[in-house]
């Protein structure tokens, strides 16, 4: 499945795959240094330890990762521990620079309020991007949500939409609403659909 994955990247042109980061050197063995290979942490919720989450984050970069995804502390947000997530991101990003750290925030378990916190924490934090969802919980990505980090992330940071895309309008309205990257498993669906 991961050298199929490689294999669609290469054919389409798609920016990055996202993987676990034990599949991190066989893409960086099957593509070309122009796709991007981004290594998810703290998968699935966020809930490891802040050390834990510096020490794979290092590993995947060692390994050849370009990118890093990691799951904010979604207890710390929800207890409103703001500073407990903060230092969690801050950790990774400091660990592993330059390379790009996306905050996934898990939007569809956030209230309003969560939401903007993780946005604000995750910029102040150093990250690169806010990402919408690890895909794993419903609803996903909303274009509402992605148009809501986008105001508090500004022009300069980076928003991904991720999470249950599946068709073309779908992805365009996550890039209507502010998204500059998306995140699916249908990428080929979407880009060979007429």
């Amino acid at each position: 499945m991961i050298e199929q994955l490689c294999h669609e990247a290469i054919q389409y042109g798609f920016k990055a795959v996202c993987v676990e980061p034990k599949w991190v050197p066989l893409c960086c063995a099957k593509l070309p240094e122009t796709t991007l290979i981004a290594a998810v942490i703290g998968f699935p919720d966020g809930s490891c330890s802040a050390a834990a989450k510096v020490a794979e984050a290092q590993a995947a970069s060692r390994a050849g990762a370009t990118e890093i995804d990691m799951v904010i502390d979604t207890r710390a947000l929800w207890a409103g521990d703001y500073r407990r997530a903060f230092l969690d991101i801050a950790g990774v990003v400091d660990a592993v620079a330059p390379v790009v750290v996306k905050v996934i925030l898990e939007t569809g378990t956030l209230c309003h309020d969560a939401k903007i916190a993780g946005c604000v924490i995750a910029k102040a934090a150093g990250a690169g991007f806010v990402k919408s969802s690890t895909g794993l919980l419903s609803p996903g990505a909303v274009a509402g949500d992605i148009a809501l980090m986008r105001a508090v992330v500004g022009a300069e940071m980076g928003v991904k939409a991720s999470g249950g895309i599946r068709t073309r309008d779908q992805a365009q309205a996550m890039l209507n609403a502010g998204a500059n990257r998306i995140g699916t498993s249908h990428g080929v669906a979407l880009v060979s659909d007429s």
